[in-house]
């Protein structure tokens, strides 16, 4: 090792990158779950790297774990993994992005009970339990009479995600009272998912509607849901394969149309839909407001949010006199960048979010300083009107989320001369309603936007590894427009150029897009998760999906190889593919016991070597050459154990 090389930072050995070791390891894959070592990779453990150098690094798909590099060998490892980024100043906010926007807003400003999360409720709450009794303990769904509904004086004014999961619970109930015993018996019924009606589709049925009833009062339209053709389908799918199961034993009458005529009776006589009217139209239960002589009939009714709107403009709206009545509690959420170092707090955070998300047994100290803690980047500090530098610095940092003082989220990043790069989120796992994973995302775009200010340079946000072959890693395209670097020629490509190269095979030369037959794709601003977004709203499928891409949350950019040093096997490198590919090694500097030397003037330092040893060390050399780069190779030292 050179003198003075630290595995915390490095900082004595005067801004220099020195690497170590390297070599091909096979370790057991995180991703595919193989039962051998079918992860393929290079690796070399870094004393010290400049942050220019580890930015060059990461643009020839190197990421670290803690001090050790690695970079998969991508011909032969089980799952690919392509470096993944996007440019700020482009970034194209989703639908879903958005709403975990909103929630969190809504958290901070004391409108969402956390309860509504609890360990119980895995997702948000539009996706909680929608299958469990309305009087469960975590079913928020509060009742107020009639006669505060039309007064606008109840403090329990809810909100639309109550309200959908309310519906859905009625209409599962509803589904389990119609569809019981029989050839249904064995069926696997589908859940509910109530869909809120856009704009459009309003103003068309309503346009439909008063052509059939001329002078009649319309009812609003607000909620959907298409239950009924899943139904159908999930029976049509199963009963042939029951072995008692004829023709003659499915109903005739079995199509969307009357399995919604049935539900809508069986929701109408369980009672209490939330202050709706349900209705059968083509196949869909439609959700109308009720009229105000229904709602005169009911004693308690539950309240739909559109009820708060409904004041003139000339009195201020219920919600804010039930506001002002009811002050809320609001809660100040406040973000921290420090330089990377152990810190107990964060400690206990991270095994708290191992054990429980990640059911780990066993977290130890050292294990966590090795991954998220230690780190070769030497930190740059910034310079008074240098706008090459960020106020904060280059090097590696942790970012701490806290609300009212409590830390509730870290994230592990480095900052580079050209990105932000995000290398693990651990978070409360008492907090998973809240998709802190994508929110502190979002956060970290953000100030990469606010970053450029100071520095025009820092312009990307780096993601980490996407995994195609990985359903569960897909999720960081979401993040759009994002690219992905070419394996073979170092080229960023658009991810939808380099979609239809990775659906058929899961290594791909990305760069390779320009001969695909036909027209090039054009640019998409939709992510993988968002595919269905084509399709009308009432044919989406149910949220199972969804529920488990916010599992992935956990991890949001994370999932980088986390490797101990004990875990590491070591292959001894390949023969040379031939004199032609062997690297010009000659300027590679190297260290020996402290000493600095050339390779090309190695033998006139130290001595004539062994042929058979030469010959070993150039191997490793020219390999080392290919996967770093003439350049980098040549601005390195080479540490030779």
């Amino acid at each position: 090792m050179a003198d003075g090389a630290s595995s915390s930072g490095g900082a004595q050995n005067g801004g220099e990158s020195v690497v170590i070791d390297y070599g091909r390891r096979r370790t057991t894959c995180g991703y595919c779950r193989s039962s051998g070592p079918t992860s393929i990779s290079h690796g070399m453990w870094a004393n010290s790297l400049k942050a220019d150098d580890y930015q060059a690094l990461l643009d020839r798909g190197w990421r670290r774990s803690g001090c050790f590099l690695y970079k998969p060998e991508m011909e032969r490892t089980c799952c690919p993994s392509y470096t993944i980024r996007l440019k700020a100043n482009d970034f194209i906010c989703s639908k879903e992005q958005a709403r975990v926007l909103k929630k969190i807003q809504r958290f901070l400003d004391g409108e969402l009970d956390p309860q509504i999360g609890s360990p119980q409720c895995k997702a948000s709450p539009t996706k909680r339990s929608l299958g469990e009794p309305l009087n469960s303990p975590t079913s928020k769904v509060s009742k107020v009479s009639a006669e505060e509904f039309q007064k606008g004086t109840s403090p329990n004014i809810l909100k639309e995600d109550d309200i959908i999961c309310c519906l859905a619970n009625k209409i599962n109930e509803a589904t389990a009272t119609c569809f019981r015993g029989g050839v249904f018996g064995s069926v696997q019924l589908p859940k509910a998912v109530v869909k809120t009606v856009k704009p459009q589709v309003k103003r068309k049925v309503g346009e439909a509607v008063q052509e059939k009833k001329v002078g009649e009062a319309v009812q609003a339209l607000v909620y959907t849901c298409n239950i009924s053709f899943q139904i159908v389908a999930a029976v049509r799918r199963a009963l042939p394969k029951e072995n008692g199961a004829t023709q003659t034993e499915v109903p005739a009458d079995l199509s969307p149309n009357s399995v919604a005529e049935k539900l809508s009776v069986a929701m109408e006589r369980l009672g209490e839909l939330a202050g709706f009217e349900v209705k059968a139209c083509n196949g869909h239960l439609n959700f109308y407001l009720a009229s105000n002589q229904a709602m005169q009939n009911h004693t308690s009714v539950v309240v739909p949010v559109q009820a708060s709107d409904k004041s003139s403009g000339s009195k201020p709206s219920s919600v804010n006199q039930t506001n002002a009545k009811y002050p809320l509690k609001r809660k100040n959420l406040e973000i921290r960048l420090s330089t990377s170092h152990f810190d107990p707090e964060e400690f206990a955070l991270y095994r708290r979010y191992q054990t429980k998300v990640h059911k780990e047994k066993a977290v130890t100290e050292s294990s966590y300083k090795r991954f998220l803690v230690d780190t070769p980047i030497l930190f740059v500090p910034p310079k008074t009107g240098d706008n090459t530098v960020p106020p904060c610095g280059f090097g590696s940092f942790h970012q701490q989320y806290r609300i009212d003082g409590k830390l509730v989220a870290v994230g592990v990043v480095d900052i580079l001369p050209k990105c932000l790069s995000s290398k693990y989120l651990f978070w409360d796992p008492d907090l998973p309603f809240l998709s802190l994973g994508k929110y502190t995302a979002l956060k970290e775009i953000d100030w990469v936007k606010t970053t450029q200010e100071h520095c025009p340079s820092l312009q990307y946000y780096y993601l980490g590894y996407y995994i195609h072959s990985c359903n569960k890693m897909r999720y960081k395209a979401a993040y759009r427009p994002s690219e992905l670097l070419c394996p073979l020629r170092y080229e960023w490509v658009r991810y939808d150029l380099a979609k239809p190269l990775l659906d058929a095979s899961q290594y791909s030369v990305l760069s390779d897009y320009a001969t695909m037959q036909g027209e090039v794709p054009q640019p998409q601003i939709c992510g993988p998760s968002d595919d269905s977004s084509a399709k009308v709203d009432h044919h989406e499928s149910p949220s199972d999906e969804d529920e488990d891409d916010d599992d992935e949350d956990f991890d949001n950019y994370e999932s980088d190889m986390m490797v101990d040093e004990e875990t590491i096997h070591s292959e001894k490198p390949d023969t040379a593919e031939g004199s032609s590919e062997i690297n010009d090694i000659n300027n590679i500097t190297l260290d020996l016991k402290g000493s600095r030397v050339k390779f090309k003037g190695l033998q006139q330092v130290f001595g004539p070597i062994e042929r058979r040893h030469l010959n070993a060390l150039e191997r490793q050399l020219s390999r080392y050459v290919k996967v770093v780069g003439k350049e980098l190779s040549d601005r390195m030292v080479y540490c030779l154990s």
